[in-house]
């Protein structure tokens, strides 16, 4: 295990602000770049260039040059998986400059970022890397005098868009699997968070991946992303992030080339407790952990707590004492549990939700309040609000923060009606002890992921993704690479 250090003897690295198009860090071509901001403190980490729909252009370009030329697409599957798994092995020699890096960046905990994120990141390149010579094509089983082949191609230039929660591991999620089929990639961090990508980038350079195969155009959504969005020349793109902006690549598509779109969006988790669970304690230590990890900004964040009526008030209240241990503290520190959001500007999204859900009749039980403002960062207290109406912005909205929902029920029919009654589809979690009831409940719930009795269990060899206004994108596990390829038959006539 890593050694974690204090902050006072951690030195700032040196970050990259260019964007890397074509295997070499440039200046956006209008010279104009955005703030990159440590939300902990509102300090100035680096100006970083904001590339817009010219640059955007000459990493396609480069993109599709290096697709056609055959610098990686043309490789054997062996030297891609020899190639990825150096660049793994890379990510993990230097996981503590990118974990210091994503703490910087978007205020996540030190600890989490290099024993979680970092690590993550590295073994989801390793296990795509291994995955490469691993992909067979088929043969149709047709007449004797006929061969049908059914080969699978990598699709050509992909886009991937990713959100700020995660920068390091979302980017490995959808680029790996990319690069592991033969494509080229460009990747568009988000504005608030694009320190890692562009460091990730240069480390792929070094591991041996072939320039233009990996690009990394930092700029504002509206910009760089639409850009993408409406590329002529972009084959597919992944996306991750608010089901509003998922919706706008759709358009996007449709305006351009018809490219494939993948889309893993907003979530609003129900937490289904039945009155029967054996362990109040651990539930509350689950449902804790579910809403106050990564500071709540998580898709799949357990933000509504259903609960039967007949524990409601015990577990809401095992849950508020938990709470205190998720005050948010400095981000560098190795104890700290919880850091600061992403920026003031979601903050003041945070505070503004708590509000109104007071306004409708929520009642407060812990927290609701901006905390460390002595600080100049962005610190929002864990926070519970009891008696959510199921139909209020407060239980309907994604608030991606510290803010959980508690919405009693009598019965597991309400329950279930309560959880699939929003537009999402993400994730879900059922605990009782009645295992069949439980497994009953789990096949009714609207959603990708459903957790049964654990919460937030994770693996690369499960598929990550959603229904409903979720989106329909898959990342993680062999499924993510259907989203990189392309199927054509081959028919010989013997």
């Amino acid at each position: 295990m890593t050694k974690m250090v204090a902050p006072s003897a951690q030195p700032l690295p040196s970050f990259r602000t260019l964007a890397f198009i074509d295997g070499a860090f440039v200046p956006a071509m209008s010279g104009r770049t955005f703030r990159a901001e440590n939300p902990a403190t509102g300090a100035l980490l680096a100006e970083v260039s904001a590339c817009d729909a010219v640059d955007v252009d000459r990493a396609v370009t480069a993109a599709r040059r290096a697709f056609e030329e055959g610098r990686w697409a043309s490789l054997r599957p062996v030297d891609r998986k020899r190639t990825l798994l150096r660049f793994a092995e890379l990510i993990r020699a230097h996981r503590e400059e990118l974990a210091l890096t994503e703490t910087l960046n978007m205020g996540k905990p030190i600890t989490d970022a290099l024993r979680i994120d970092a690590r993550a990141a590295a073994d989801c390149f390793a296990y795509y890397g291994e995955c490469c010579d691993k992909i067979y094509g088929e043969v149709a089983p047709t007449t004797p005098d006929q061969l049908a082949l059914v080969l699978r191609e990598p699709v050509g230039v992909v886009a991937c868009v990713t959100p700020w929660n995660f920068p390091m591991v979302m980017a490995a999620w959808k680029v790996a699997p990319a690069l592991a089929m033969g494509n080229s990639v460009v990747l568009k961090p988000a504005e608030q968070s694009p320190l890692t990508a562009l460091r990730l980038a240069e480390l792929a350079h070094e591991a041996g991946i072939p320039a233009g195969v990996f690009n990394v155009v930092p700029g504002l959504g509206e910009e760089a992303g639409q850009a993408l969005g409406l590329h002529m020349d972009v084959d597919a793109i992944a996306f991750t992030g608010s089901t509003e902006v998922g919706k706008l690549f759709m358009g996007y598509s449709a305006q351009s080339n018809l490219k494939r779109v993948h889309l893993e969006c907003g979530g609003k988790t129900a937490f289904v407790v039945a009155h029967d669970v054996p362990d109040l304690d651990a539930v509350a230590e689950a449902v804790a952990g579910g809403i106050f990890f990564n500071q709540g900004e998580m898709c799949t964040a357990a933000s509504r707590l259903l609960v039967d009526n007949r524990i409601r008030a015990d577990l809401v209240a095992r849950i508020a004492a938990l709470a205190t241990q998720w005050m948010p503290g400095d981000p560098l520190d190795p104890a700290a549990r919880a850091g600061a959001v992403v920026s003031r500007e979601h903050q003041q999204r945070i505070l503004a939700a708590i509000a109104q859900g007071q306004k409708d009749g929520a009642r407060l039980v812990t927290g609701g309040a901006a905390v460390r403002e002595e600080t100049g960062g962005a610190f929002v207290a864990p926070t519970i609000l009891d008696d959510v109406c199921p139909s209020s912005a407060l239980a309907q909205q994604e608030i991606f923060g510290p803010v959980l929902s508690v919405i009693g029920f009598d019965g597991l029919d309400e329950a279930v009606e309560i959880a699939n009654g929003t537009i999402y589809g993400l994730g879900a979690s059922i605990w009782s002890a009645d295992l069949a009831a439980a497994h009953k409940v789990a096949r009714r719930f609207k959603a990708g992921i459903v957790y049964v009795n654990c919460f937030d269990a994770d693996d690369i060899t499960t598929p990550f993704g959603g229904m409903k206004q979720s989106g329909f994108g898959r990342d993680k596990s062999l499924h993510a690479l259907e989203k990189y390829s392309d199927l054509k038959t081959v028919w010989t006539r013997l």
